[in-house]
């Protein structure tokens, strides 16, 4: 299946329409209500997003073939108060169900924090494929890591993707590898702004030995330090100040959008701050588009077999 139409929900600086545009589709319609993460959406795709969904009629939103969402996670994550559907971004989920019911798009991508497929005791997941179920799809979901799809950082997160059809689709399995060197910056390129404070570098060295060059440091709550050769979960808020590289500098904006497979030619418009939290918030590319083509795959199987069935 190849020139396909997508609605991109929630999109963010749009993670799901890099890894769609790569594979042939062409954005109808995207909404975030987010000002800033508006601004570089625009800057670097030409569509200008509408905003809050919940404010959105559906008659408003054109025909399309898949729905993508990335819909707000801080209900479900551990970083958040994890009261689900309790909280009312929680309910958000609610308005794609809302469209999905009134325009049948053939297919559609669903991603949000690892927690959600636990919380409350799966009741929060069960009470989303049921919905999902009841309005005419059938449903997969998996716990995928960025990890595994050359991405270095370690990202897991719920996929959640549905059909009209019954198809045949597996979830990708094959594992990419990774090198955080070819995302990271030579420091001598890197604005000193970066660098953490000569206090704060020669506490943390020594607390911590790393076995591992180049490596991302990370410092948790409680103080403890630990690093890997790939980076923790991106986060949208001051997690950004308790990873180092080599234990001496934080990531810049560019490093970040790396993280998450965007493409250097991906415009950056807006200042640091609000890059980092556009980055923190963003889909991984590379996951989605693995998923993606899995996605078109199945479709693709299924239509011809409905041809030879009809034949």
């Amino acid at each position: 299946m190849s020139n396909f139409t997508y609605i991109d929900l929630f999109a963010g600086i749009g993670g799901f329409h890099q890894a769609a545009k790569a594979l042939g589709g062409r954005c109808v319609f995207a909404s975030e209500i987010d000002s800033e993460a508006k601004r570089a959406y625009t800057a670097n795709y030409g569509i200008e997003p509408h905003g809050d969904i919940t404010k959105i009629h559906a008659r408003d939103i054109p025909a399309h073939d898949i729905l993508f969402a990335g819909f707000p996670c801080q209900p479900f994550s551990i970083i958040g108060n994890r009261q689900g559907f309790d909280d009312i971004r929680g309910t958000l989920f609610f308005d794609i169900a809302r469209i999905l019911r009134a325009k049948a798009p053939e297919m559609f991508i669903l991603e949000n924090v690892k927690q959600l497929s636990r919380h409350d005791n799966g009741k929060t997941l069960q009470t989303i494929l049921t919905t999902l179920h009841d309005i005419g799809y059938t449903v997969y979901w998996d716990v995928l890591n960025a990890l595994d799809f050359g991405l270095p950082q370690k990202r897991e997160r719920t996929i959640i993707v549905g059909f009209r059809d019954m198809v045949d689709f597996a979830f990708p399995t094959e594992k990419t590898g990774w090198d955080l060197s070819m995302l990271l910056e030579s420091d001598t390129d890197v604005d000193e702004k970066h660098f953490a404070s000569e206090r704060i570098i020669q506490k943390r060295k020594s607390r911590h030995i790393s076995a591992h060059n180049p490596a991302i440091w990370h410092e948790n709550k409680s103080g403890n330090i630990c690093s890997y050769p790939y980076s923790c979960a991106l986060r949208a808020g001051a997690s950004y100040n308790y990873l180092l590289v080599n234990g001496v500098r934080r990531l810049t904006p560019r490093e970040m959008l790396r993280l998450q497979g965007f493409p250097d030619t991906f415009k950056i418009v807006c200042n640091d701050s609000q890059t980092r939290k556009q980055a923190g918030n963003a889909v991984p590319v590379n996951m989605i588009k693995a998923v993606l083509k899995e996605v078109l795959y199945a479709a693709t199987q299924a239509e011809r077999q409905q041809k030879r069935t009809a034949v």
